[in-house]
């Protein structure tokens, strides 16, 4: 972040510095102590089983140059702390984000959607890094509180931000993209995540929809030709809106092979005719890729050098990452996992080129509401209509899968209780040659299997 003085933090946050007597520069703000230097603000967030209150003597004396607390909380002003007084230090915090983003002329980009956001700000980010200074989203900061952290590492010398935005319950987008102010918005498909939460897929969409509504009109918005709810969604918006898809669309892709683990495509729309290579797989990825395509061709980028970003991406950590562990191939997709993601990438399993089994190692997906066996058991019955051999159902919460799976047909469908069973059959049964999927929800921590494969 750029550098600023308690005054500047204060007028930012609506916040009052303790005293008068103290000025420093602050150069990065943190709400863990244990990331804390010289120049750091701490910043004491209060939540259901802590408060970051109980952490500021600690804080000062680990490096942090000053704190950021609650007018309520009880310092005293005599103890030598360096203080910002706020009545809240949650949306103190945001308010900061906010002004602070306020004062940049970084073009900022809001990536959102059900599926493929982490991926497809990966993909904009090396897209986008080959001809300006880029800042984006990093790991899992794409909340209420992540987004203001990622906002506030923003440089002064950033020409982009790229900021993903994630949400679960009602009303968060439109917070987010009110702190953020993006100048492009970018919506990937509105699915069923989280929709034990919003009620219905309608809602998502409504939700999601709030992104293309704080974008001005000097900005643009990529939305997906694909999704059904693309066209409702572009009606919210005052700002250019540009389609990607296969069929139609003002950016499309006519695919032209898929290994399982890279893709070839026809690229047309916007004066182009091109091919393009990608270094990962699935009808998907492509989806996501030509998103960024879209923002490249439209910041002025030649179509080689946008081709030279997207070779050269790196996904996230459990996004399709493909692992050889003794002459077996895992691909790693343990991140996240929904109906639609899940298919995607029993699809790109599907499509892998080899002379061994292919094995669906699945764990529950979370947020599914009342309808959560139909939408395990779906899935199942997909992976046996996809034709994949082995189906390997993980954890209490995903025997509905297995159900679906033997309803569907599967060669094999076979359910096992806990991560440590799991990994003892995949290594007891596996071969030179095979190829194995894994994947679930956050909370059935799949890559715990992984872990314990690559331990053993």
């Amino acid at each position: 972040m750029k550098e600023l003085t308690l005054e500047e933090i204060a007028g930012f946050s609506n916040g009052v510095v303790n005293h008068d007597k103290y000025s420093c520069a602050i150069r990065s703000i943190s709400t863990d102590t244990r990331k804390l230097e010289k120049g750091s603000l701490f910043v004491a967030l209060e939540g259901e089983r802590f408060d970051g209150h109980d952490y500021v003597i600690d804080a000062l004396a680990s490096g942090a140059s000053a704190a950021m607390v609650s007018k309520k909380a009880h310092f005293d002003d005599d103890q030598g702390l360096p203080l910002i007084r706020v009545e809240d230090t949650l949306i103190g915090l945001q308010k900061l984000a906010r002004s602070y983003r306020g004062s940049l002329k970084v073009r900022g980009i809001g990536v959102t959607g059900s599926n493929g956001k982490t991926s497809t700000k990966d993909i904009i980010k090396s897209v986008l890094s080959q001809s300006y200074s880029v800042s984006a989203t990093e790991g899992n900061y794409n909340n209420h509180i992540g987004l203001p952290l990622t906002l506030l590492e923003t440089k002064e010398t950033d020409a982009f931000g790229v900021w993903e935005m994630g949400m679960s319950n009602p009303g968060e987008i439109g917070l987010l993209a009110g702190i953020a102010q993006p100048d492009i918005g970018i919506i990937t498909n509105i699915g069923v995540a989280h929709i034990e939460n919003m009620g219905s897929q309608d809602s998502i969409a409504q939700e999601k929809g709030d992104l293309v509504e704080r974008v001005s009109s000097n900005g643009y918005v990529v939305l997906n030709a694909e999704d059904e709810y693309s066209m409702s969604i572009a009606q919210r918006t005052s700002a250019e809106t540009i389609m990607v898809g296969f069929d139609y669309g003002d950016v499309r892709a006519d695919i032209i092979s898929d290994d399982g683990f890279s893709t070839r495509f026809k690229l047309t729309g916007e004066g182009c005719n091109e091919e393009i290579s990608l270094p990962f797989p699935g009808r998907h990825m492509i989806l996501n890729s030509l998103m960024a395509i879209a923002v490249g061709l439209r910041e002025g980028m030649s179509v080689d050098v946008i081709k030279r970003g997207l070779l050269k991406t790196e996904l996230s950590s459990g996004r399709l990452q493909i692992k050889d562990i003794n002459k077996v191939t895992y691909i790693d997709d343990t991140y996240n996992a929904n109906p639609d993601s899940v298919i995607a990438a029993l699809e790109c399993l599907k499509n892998v080129k080899s002379k061994g089994r292919k094995f669906a190692v699945l764990g529950e997906m979370a947020e599914l509401g009342e309808d959560v066996e139909r939408y395990h058991m779906g899935v199942g019955k997909e992976a046996a209509d996809i034709g994949i051999e082995y189906i390997i159902s993980v954890g209490e919460s995903a025997k509905p899968l297995n159900r679906g799976a033997v309803a569907g047909g599967a060669k094999k469908a076979i359910h096992i209780d806990s991560h440590q069973n799991c990994a003892q059959f995949l290594e007891s049964e596996l071969q030179a040659g095979d190829v194995v999927l894994i994947k679930g929800s956050r909370s059935s921590a799949m890559e715990n299997i992984l872990t314990i494969i690559e331990n053993s």
